[in-house]
């Protein structure tokens, strides 16, 4: 696999879109790896890796999307 952006051989891909990243153009941004709620029921927590491989260029919303036809 390449780099998306100079075509050097990628060394990870990122998290959010699945773009090649070589050391040049990999960038870091925090990735929820799940969310659930508290032992008390009352709030969400969400646990959550600070140094997600990251291209900078795609755009993850920051909502989730409703799916009805998967209902």
């Amino acid at each position: 696999m390449t780099c998306f952006f100079c075509t050097r051989p990628a060394r990870g891909t990122c998290r959010f879109c699945g773009r090649g990243l070589c050391e040049d153009h990999a960038g870091f941004a925090p990735f929820v790896l799940a969310v659930y709620r508290s032992h008390d029921r009352e709030r969400a927590e969400a646990l959550v890796t600070e140094d997600a491989l990251s291209c900078g260029t795609c755009k993850p919303r920051p909502q989730p999307v409703p799916m009805p036809e998967l209902d």
